[in-house]
């Protein structure tokens, strides 16, 4: 027979992925909202900004390695990058060892809107963690090798589909 304790604890374990997940996504949303708000240039979508990380950290990928790595459709990483190049963000350069592929490479802008976005986000962040306590720091310190190993785990479970 189960306890009244047993199932609190049972609901409460079942709850916790839902709250995390929910949390995460409450973050993200909000980190996006109030970076979006001191932009110089034309608002990019998550995609967007999603291929210029992966090129920034991976100069010379091509497009269906980036559609890879992104889980996303080759067709939808080529209109990606159509755009990209069209707004001046992308460089599509021929593929030395294979003419009919392109390597992409950031441009100067680019470099700059990225580094703009990553220090406003890491200005973000540093206020509002400086906000919290000493203990919710050390929880979220603690905390990060954990985060680390879920999104490794999601990203394991999507190259495997």
């Amino acid at each position: 027979m189960e306890t009244e304790a047993g199932r609190r604890a049972t609901a409460a374990s079942e709850a916790f992925p839902v709250e995390l997940a929910d949390a995460l996504v409450r973050i993200q949303r909000l980190i996006r909202r109030r970076l979006r708000g001191g932009l110089t240039g034309p608002r990019l979508r998550g995609a967007e900004v999603e291929l210029l990380r992966l090129v920034e950290s991976r100069p010379g990928i091509g497009i269906s390695e980036a559609a890879r790595e992104l889980h996303l459709a080759g067709n939808s990483v080529s209109t990606l990058v159509n755009q990209l190049a069209r707004d001046g963000y992308l460089l599509r350069e021929t593929d030395p060892a294979d003419r009919r592929a392109a390597r992409l490479l950031l441009t100067d802008a680019a470099v700059r809107r990225l580094a703009d976005w990553q220090r406003r986000r890491a200005e973000l962040f540093g206020r509002h963690v400086a906000r919290l306590d000493d203990t919710d720091r050390e929880a979220l310190r603690a905390a990060l090798p954990a985060l680390r190993k879920l999104a490794l785990t999601l990203h394991e479970e999507a190259e495997e589909t």
